[in-house]
């Protein structure tokens, strides 16, 4: 859906709330308070987006426990920025936004970090098959002339990540720059089905061991960077698409918000063959509570 599509659709917040109420309630109505399905739509023409409650008799909205609940910005807006998030591949900053709608850059902010927090706590199963894993390093230049470090040994970012061959990829931040075994251990087992994959990463020692909790492969880069089905290019090529993230649109992610901006490209990525991403979206933002 683009964004023509999306004002046709979605223009005004009655059309988005009757959306809100299909995804959220289907055919059957019901009390967020209380949970009955005694309602009925507000008796006041001026209130008509409300319903009300015969078993509690309170009025309420379907935005009531939501993250949509009291939020000064209308409905057309939070699914335009909705929209333009998701068609944009390698993302959009807050600032090129708020240019494009005509809306605060805070406000803007604000509303995509809900959106990426949902995104983020869609993760769903562990991996499985043959998983790719391997770490990057995000970060800017140094402010400091001279010649700065890359890859391992750098001052930036760390970033763990594997991903299912044809299948789905799980990214985080580390807490420590400097991975050890321990560390990326602890993420095969909190992603990884270990009884039902077979692990593939490069020759980094923090990987030396890995066989302890699964079948493990390694390829030598600098041999060859594939031999007999054995590579890293999969997680390598997420990689790429974070990072175009970090150069083109973002410049910089705060160690508190980096989950969240990494969880975002995870998300588009595992879904990059759903066609309703949009109405997934709507729902997953439905609910997450506040």
């Amino acid at each position: 859906m683009n964004i023509f599509e999306l004002i046709k659709k979605y223009g005004t917040q009655e059309q988005c709330i009757k959306l809100l109420e299909k995804s959220r309630w289907g055919n059957t109505p019901t009390c967020p308070y209380c949970e009955s399905e005694k309602v009925g739509r507000h008796k006041e023409k001026s209130r008509q987006s409300r319903w009300q409650c015969s078993s509690c008799k309170k009025s309420y909205s379907v935005t009531v426990g939501t993250i949509f609940h009291r939020t000064h910005l209308g409905l057309p807006e939070w699914f335009a920025i909705l929209r333009l998030m998701l068609n944009a591949k390698k993302s959009l900053s807050s600032y090129q936004i708020s240019r494009d709608i005509g809306i605060r850059q805070p406000t803007v902010l604000s509303v995509q970090n809900r959106i990426r927090e949902a995104m983020a706590t869609d993760q769903g199963q562990l991996l499985k098959g043959i998983v790719e894993m391997d770490e990057t390093y995000i970060g800017g230049k140094p402010r400091y002339k001279g010649k700065s470090k890359r890859g391992r040994g750098t001052d930036k970012m760390a970033v763990m990540g594997a991903v299912e061959r044809g299948g789905k990829v799980v990214a985080k931040p580390a807490a420590e720059n400097k991975l050890s075994f321990k560390i990326l251990s602890g993420f095969v087992k909190e992603n990884i089905d270990t009884k039902q994959a077979e692990l593939v990463t490069d020759e980094y020692r923090g990987y030396s061991g890995m066989t302890v909790v699964l079948p493990h492969s390694v390829i030598n880069h600098s041999i060859a960077f594939s031999f007999k089905g054995v590579h890293t290019n999969s997680i390598e090529g997420f990689w790429s698409l974070l990072k175009r993230a970090w150069y083109g649109q973002h410049h910089h992610y705060s160690r508190v918000k980096s989950h969240l901006y990494i969880g975002e490209p995870c998300y588009k990525y595992n879904n990059r063959e759903n066609d309703n991403t949009f109405y997934d979206m709507i729902k997953n933002l439905l609910f997450n509570q506040r």
